[in-house]
């Protein structure tokens, strides 16, 4: 099966997908708006920001706020390509990604974060926000992992594996 089932939400609740431009984040976002289309739940896609540790007097101040807005607009009309089956909605929020993702899916049906965003360490299976997400979330997640185009939740290993 290629798609998410999660009891009891046919339909009801949202579905919320962390996007930040990255390849990771659309691929995500490809998949988020594949589950709403079999299951008929809403798409709320959500970009972060805060300022950064660096960040210092002498520097410009640039519109952050207006910047996510143009990367999660331009990354929702790739994704979506002109579709109008699926109601998505996006919003930009200031604050650490993980804080805002678990914020917003408070009141969410699933969770869909990309397993790598921009960010070091590509050789990990999952980013820090990814692996905080994962962790504290409190509706079900899933973790898109497709660098090679292919959408695929990441799996999870069975108590059997786990101890192997």
């Amino acid at each position: 099966m290629s798609s998410l089932s999660v009891p009891g939400t046919a339909g009801a609740g949202r579905i919320v997908v962390g996007v930040d431009g990255s390849r990771g984040s659309k691929e995500a976002l490809r998949w988020a708006v594949a589950q709403a289309r079999l299951t008929g739940q809403p798409v709320t896609a959500i970009m972060s920001w805060d300022y950064p540790v660096t960040y210092g007097a002498n520097w410009d101040v640039p519109d952050w706020d207006e910047h996510c807005a143009s990367v999660l607009k331009q990354s929702t009309h790739e994704i979506l390509a002109g579709a109008t089956d699926v109601q998505v909605t996006t919003r930009v929020a200031r604050g650490h990604a993980a804080e805002v993702l678990l914020d917003a899916a408070s009141d969410a049906a699933l969770l869909v974060i990309g397993g790598r965003g921009h960010g070091g360490f590509r050789g990990l299976l999952l980013g820090s926000v990814s692996q905080h997400v994962v962790t504290h979330s409190p509706c079900p997640v899933v973790v898109v992992h497709g660098s090679d185009g292919q959408s695929k939740p990441a799996s999870v290993p069975s108590d059997a594996e786990a101890e192997a």
